[in-house]
């Protein structure tokens, strides 16, 4: 867990290097994964939860935003609040325009289908489910999921996982019976870079067209220093195999902030896919998420 100090120069240092490291000419970047979170008696976090002791607030990502030339973000409610998703929607209320919201709901409540329609009426679009790799992750294969995975494809807002590799088996008989659903895979699984035998668990989900991948996490999959050369294989097979029009990117800031600052993590796709064809890459920086999180640009 990154300290306060170490926080704040991290964010200081994106929006002073960002400034520079961006050329007129770069290309629309949208990110497609960011948590927000402040102490605030109002907002009071999930009982048990340990949330860092400073802020990620939505006026600091604002200005690392704007720093770094990224033009929107996809804000996914973070862990701290557990299934209370009031402080996110008040940020997408403050700042309309900017954002895209993904809620959560408590996958093992029988009345979730219904919040989250309540919360897609207040102006989420999307749901994220975090189904563990041990027994406490089992939910995924019970009988409340087939009411929530239909209700969403109902809604027509997409289903985020965020889930090991291992656990992506569990989602194909929800996928195979909602076609039309549009299902975002967080962070490629968290699959390990040596272990192509359970990254292939990840490719077979490319046989339904509605299965998008975040390529997300590469600096946490790593062995290397920046810019993580040895996860280049494991990103270019996910395009060979998905196509650049069902990947996207994402800093995962701040929790990125363990590893690196939010300048490199946008300089990491901005910069460094160059392993990939120019369309493929404009594809993924923006394209991509439009087509999950319209945002009219």
């Amino acid at each position: 867990m990154w300290n306060r100090r170490r926080f704040i120069a991290a964010s200081i240092a994106s929006s002073a290097i960002g400034s520079f490291a961006a050329a007129p000419t770069s290309p629309l970047l949208i990110d497609s994964h960011v948590h927000v979170w402040k102490h605030d008696p109002a907002f009071p976090f999930a009982p048990g939860a340990h949330p860092p002791a400073e802020d990620a607030s939505p006026e600091t990502l604002l200005e690392l935003m704007q720093a770094n030339r990224v033009a929107r973000t996809v804000l996914i409610q973070v862990s701290h609040y557990r299934w209370d998703n009031s402080y996110l929607a008040s940020v997408l209320k403050q700042y309309p325009g900017k954002f895209h919201g993904v809620c959560r709901v408590n996958p093992e409540d029988p009345v979730a289908p219904d919040h989250l329609t309540q919360l897609t009426q207040q102006g989420f679009h999307g749901v994220r489910l975090s189904p563990i790799a041990g027994a406490e992750g089992d939910w995924i294969r019970g009988p409340l999921m087939p009411p929530l995975w239909r209700r969403c494809a109902e809604l027509k807002v997409p289903m985020t996982i965020l889930t090991p590799v291992t656990r992506l088996p569990d989602l194909v008989p929800l996928i195979e019976q909602n076609p039309g659903l549009i299902v975002v895979i967080d962070h490629m699984a968290d699959c390990p870079l040596d272990r192509p035998d359970e990254l292939q668990l990840l490719v077979a989900l490319a046989r339904y067209p509605k299965v998008f991948v975040k390529i997300s996490h590469m600096w946490s999959l790593s062995r290397e220093s920046f810019p993580y050369r040895d996860a280049d294989a494991q990103v270019k097979r996910l395009n060979d195999t998905f196509g650049s029009k069902r990947l996207m990117w994402g800093t995962d800031w701040p929790i990125c902030l363990k590893q690196l600052p939010y300048d490199k993590a946008v300089a990491l796709f901005r910069a460094h896919l160059d392993f990939l064809p120019a369309t493929d890459r404009e594809q993924i920086l923006s394209k991509t998420v439009q087509q999950v999180w319209s945002f009219g640009l």
